[in-house]
């Protein structure tokens, strides 16, 4: 579906994304993961023709002219861009217009793409009126009114609540096994996680590229959980045989070796810091450990 090869943006003399070889399969769910200006937005925005690459390669759908084959993509960007003097209805029907549908086949689709994503009640609503979560599943339905094979969505729960994310999601596995592929730009990890494939992006380049479960599967350390209330880790374990030590919420997870002494020490080490309240506990690495650890490593190509 897709297949980037070298490809590189620079705005003058920043380079954005950097010699990406990308190779993304029908029927996956591509996650493009990392932190803010990692380069995910600006990727996306090349391969939907949006933005030109300053070198590289791009084929979609197995064409080099992405003008050709834009009839067949979906796209729902990072800010709602829809018209918030309109109603939810109005809305579909302006961009079912612009997809050349006739006004009865504009309101065949809109009714049943409003259905599929819950807000047929709310088909009257003005899109100004809508919650975050309600503004992102409006985004989602325009961006199926011509039914694309391909749907790109650039972070598109970012801000939005919890209850709002999984409902999303939801439709976004509906729209999967229906046999549509998408590419989905997150900073969520829990959202990686229902991803066929992940890509980790950093400083414009693809550091990881494989299944959640193979991540963690090449994961080369042990990792600790300790819960304590004590906000100075770090310096109480200095001299433990901790490699890194991250904090997630009201937890620490601390990054070893392998090795039946280490949690010995690191107990001796937080009783000398007169630290007793804790629970202490080896689990499997989640993706924040991964990313974290590949974070400073070098670029890799990405054919899943």
């Amino acid at each position: 579906m897709i297949s980037l090869i070298g490809l590189t943006r620079r705005f003058g003399t920043l380079t954005a994304v950097d010699n990406l070889n990308l190779e993304v399969k029908a029927g996956s769910i591509f996650g493009l993961v990392g932190p803010d200006g990692a380069g995910k937005t600006t990727t996306i925005r090349m391969i939907t023709g949006i933005m030109a690459p300053t070198s590289g390669k791009i084929s979609l759908l197995g064409s080099d002219n992405t003008e050709s084959v834009k009839n067949q993509i979906g796209y729902v960007p990072q800010k709602f861009s829809l018209y918030g003097d309109l109603t939810v209805m109005e809305n579909i029907q302006v961009i079912g217009a612009l997809y050349g549908a006739n006004s009865k086949r504009v309101k065949e689709l809109g009714t049943e793409i409003l259905d599929f994503t819950n807000l047929l009640p709310f088909k009257d609503r003005l899109a100004d009126n809508l919650s975050g979560g309600m503004k992102q599943k409006l985004a989602l339905a325009a961006g199926l009114m011509h039914r694309p094979k391909i749907f790109f969505l650039d972070e598109p729960t970012t801000g939005v609540d919890p209850v709002s994310r999984r409902e999303f999601w939801q439709m976004l596995y509906r729209l999967n096994k229906e046999g549509t592929t998408i590419f989905v730009s997150t900073p969520y990890m829990d959202e990686a996680e229902l991803c066929t494939c992940v890509a980790f992006m950093n400083q414009g380049r693809i550091v990881a590229c494989d299944s959640p479960q193979n991540l963690k599967a090449a994961y080369p350390f042990r990792v600790l959980e300790l819960m304590t209330e004590s906000k100075a880790i770090k310096s109480v374990l200095t001299k433990c045989p901790v490699l890194d030590v991250n904090a997630f919420g009201d937890r620490y997870h601390l990054v070893t070796e392998y090795s039946p002494e280490v949690i010995l020490k690191v107990e001796t080490a937080l009783h000398s810091a007169g630290i007793t309240d804790y629970s202490l506990q080896g689990i499997p690495p989640t993706l924040e450990d991964i990313f974290v650890h590949l974070a400073g490593q070098g670029g890799a190509a990405c054919t899943p």
